[in-house]
């Protein structure tokens, strides 16, 4: 990591918002906080002093993924693979999409207030077990608009390695999706007039949910950073069969939300500490990043948490009032970073 994205410490100099198990899914609803911790839907009052996350509802199963959009319509998806959508007072529930039960819905977006995005991680695994899809070396993920009047789908990109987040790019009638798996944030047009462009590539992570500033930019959620470990792993199709049927998924050589809790973790006993000091540059399967698009969606700046700290895992985030809002899900707390808004 060099220039925009030259390591540094913002992220650990961020103040603490709230302490809660792995947030995720933050949006703005009404200048609200509103996030998901597993089951939970919460929401937060930012500007009131020593507020605490307030329950709204809870759900039989982890919630994958939110999206808010106009005229108060809401959408969640489930670990299941549900969608539910309130609209107009109404409840619609989604359980396929296109001819298939609908498994993995990763990120949400309203396009406007008839039309909803879902990315679809995979069609073989739940969100939960991402790492799975990685391992198999998944490319079945897919983009598509639901049409909330009709219930009317259509697939607008596929083959894809694990959509994993989403953002309306109203101006340019086109959507920005950062494909997991292989390292990109791609362009697609919302009426299929243009090829799926590809945006920003060999990122440096592998990033998870996108969300615009009140300044026409972009902010890029990174969950982990790539290291050569992984990448070896990933080209050793024997060795990883033989992991996913003998090792439990979390002592995995894979990107994880947060790392060094047990010495069974791959890379604790090697290379990590020295004169049990943990370095901030040793390798690691879990980091903390954010990144700052410009208007021509180039990285401008970037928030870590490195190595050797613990506010890893950064799924998600939105703007409040110019303030900027972060989860770290692998540090189970919200951030406020800086940002020019």
């Amino acid at each position: 990591m060099d220039g925009y994205l030259r390591p540094n410490n913002l992220l650990d100099e961020a103040a603490i918002v709230t302490e809660v198990h792995q947030p995720d899914n933050a949006i703005n609803v009404n200048g609200e906080l509103w996030f998901s911790s597993g089951s939970h839907l919460l929401k937060l009052n930012l500007f009131s002093k020593n507020a605490k996350p307030e329950l709204l509802s809870q759900f039989d199963e982890e919630i994958s993924s939110i999206a808010a959009g106009p005229a108060d319509c809401l959408a969640i998806g489930l670990d299941n693979g549900k969608i539910f959508v309130q609209r107009s007072g109404n409840h619609i529930e989604f359980p396929y999409i296109g001819d298939q039960e609908l498994k993995c819905p990763t990120a949400l977006g309203f396009i406007d207030e008839n039309r909803l995005l879902v990315c679809q991680g995979s069609e073989h695994v739940k969100p939960s077990k991402m790492n799975l899809d990685l391992m198999r070396a998944g490319s079945s993920g897919s983009v598509w608009i639901l049409d909330l009047t009709n219930g009317s789908q259509n697939c607008i990109s596929s083959g894809l390695g694990f959509p994993y987040g989403i953002v309306v790019l109203h101006k340019a009638r086109k959507i920005l999706v950062s494909e997991c798996w292989r390292h990109r944030i791609l362009g697609i047009s919302l009426d299929g007039s243009a090829p799926v462009e590809t945006v920003l590539s060999d990122l440096q992570g592998y990033p998870a949910r996108l969300f615009p500033t009140s300044r026409g930019k972009t902010m890029l959620c990174l969950f982990a950073a790539r290291n050569r470990l992984i990448e070896f792993v990933l080209k050793e199709d024997e060795f990883r069969r033989k992991m996913i049927e003998a090792v439990d998924q979390k002592y995995w050589i894979a990107p994880q939300l947060k790392t060094g809790e047990n010495f069974l973790e791959p890379l604790q006993q090697g290379g990590v500490k020295t004169m049990n000091i943990h370095k901030p540059w040793a390798p690691s399967l879990s980091y903390g990043l954010l990144v700052r698009l410009g208007p021509n969606h180039s990285p401008e700046a970037s928030f870590h948490s490195r190595s050797n700290s613990n506010r890893h895992g950064i799924t998600s985030g939105c703007e409040v009032q110019c303030s900027t809002f972060v989860t770290s899900k692998g540090g189970d707390c919200i951030l406020e970073v800086s940002n020019d808004c």
